[in-house]
């Protein structure tokens, strides 16, 4: 009795059983269809979220947070560098690198970026030597001339432990015959498989002294890399520890590296977003036509409600109300199923892949070989706010319709 008239009466008609079944039908398929489409939705992006997580992860075990190195020439007070980054509160590891692209021959060639590594600081920013699979990341020793390749790398050199490669530098040299590139042959003393194609297919290393005398370029070294507390902070770590040490100095950091890769993600999700949607807007097209539907069943009771003094303004209040709290419904299934689904989905695909005795992720095809899930709030949040607007929208038209309904028409043929 408290409610606004307009509100009572559009709570009522969503109650009140329809003389004509096939308009009540319709409401039920547009509460699934949004429902189905807020569902499918969520589920969508929560997969595609949990991927882009994954890779994100998968990488940032071997790549640095942060990278400070010197433009064009070696960076010789690393020392300094390391000491100062270490003084920051944020930054949980840093170490020096050495890193140059090559070409490795092995029973085949394929290009590769080495990287000269001191294995004690190592581990202060990368997981390289729990990834092993064959020896040990200890192997390399200065002046062993020892090599880690990725399990993919080593597959298409055709070669394994103990076996040799022959790394060539694009650095000429000068010689009594004429410029020749700088080879060097190295022994190699383990293989590690990190599940991101970029370092087990392209990445290489050795140590970083070894890697010094093939290059010629003494104490120094390319950079240094550094890992953080809060890997959101790596620009500003290593900005500010590029102005600490008063040169000129690049300064890169996971983002910048790889922002081709992560726009791409985002605008895959971003695509997959917008096609999903329109799940979502043939339930609001549902609604419309039960909304129409409606009105035109409803054609007395606007009448009688005109001439008892309800304004057109009130009418139009009136069915937007109950085309709303269809809206409403449909969203909250859809929510609540898509987070339940999202929520199982790992055990959903295993019982698929019981009952059909079928590996739909085989791991010696995919790297990933689960179904990772993020469910984010702020994507559901997004999505059940373009479900509920869809849903308004759609009840503006039936809503203005009936507002239009004159009386004496109305109840001519009554």
């Amino acid at each position: 009795m408290f409610k606004p008239i307009p509100v009572a009466i559009g709570l009522r008609y969503l109650r009140a059983k329809r003389r004509n079944g096939f308009i009540s039908f319709i409401s039920l398929a547009s509460i699934l269809g949004i429902a189905l489409g807020v569902a499918a939705l969520i589920t969508t992006l929560a997969v595609m979220s949990g991927f882009q997580r994954e890779i994100r992860d998968r990488m940032l075990q071997m790549a640095a947070h942060a990278t400070v190195s010197a433009y064009g020439e070696p960076l010789n007070d690393w020392p300094q560098a390391v000491e100062r980054a270490l003084a920051d509160k944020r930054v949980a590891g840093a170490a020096p690198y050495v890193e140059k692209e090559a070409l490795l021959n092995g029973a085949r060639n394929q290009p590769a970026f080495v990287r000269g590594i001191v294995p004690e600081e190592e581990s202060k920013v990368s997981v390289l030597g729990e990834k092993m699979k064959a020896g040990e990341m200890a192997s390399l020793v200065p002046g062993e001339f020892n090599i880690l390749l990725g399990t993919e790398l080593a597959l298409w050199l055709g070669v394994g432990v103990g076996d040799d490669v022959v790394m060539t530098l694009a650095d000429f040299r000068s010689t009594p015959v004429g410029a020749v590139p700088q080879l060097k042959r190295f022994t190699v003393s383990g293989l590690f498989e990190v599940g991101y194609n970029e370092f087990d297919k392209g990445m290489a290393f050795v140590h970083m002294d070894d890697m010094q005398r093939v290059m010629r370029m003494g104490d120094g070294v390319t950079g240094v890399r550094l890992r953080l507390h809060d890997m959101d902070q790596s620009w500003e770590v290593a900005r500010d520890l590029a102005v600490d040490l008063g040169g000129p100095y690049r300064v890169s950091d996971w983002t910048s590296e790889n922002a081709n890769m992560f726009r791409a993600l985002k605008m895959e999700k971003t695509i997959m977003a917008i096609l999903l949607s329109l799940i979502i807007a043939m339930g609001a097209f549902n609604l419309v036509s039960s909304q129409v539907m409606l009105v035109t069943d409803k054609q007395a009771d606007i009448a009688i409600l005109r001439t008892l003094g309800l304004t057109p303004r009130a009418v139009m209040q009136v069915f937007m109300v109950q085309g709303s709290l269809i809206g409403v419904i449909g969203t909250v299934l859809g929510v609540v199923g898509g987070i339940v689904l999202t929520l199982n989905l790992e055990h959903i695909l295993q019982g698929i892949e019981s009952l059909f005795g079928m590996v739909l992720l085989p791991a010696d095809v995919y790297y990933i070989t689960g179904l990772p899930t993020d469910l984010q709030a702020g994507d559901v949040t997004m999505i059940a706010l373009v479900a509920l607007a869809m849903a308004f929208i759609a009840t503006l038209y039936p809503a203005w319709r009936a507002a239009r309904t004159a009386p004496a028409e109305a109840l001519r043929y009554e």
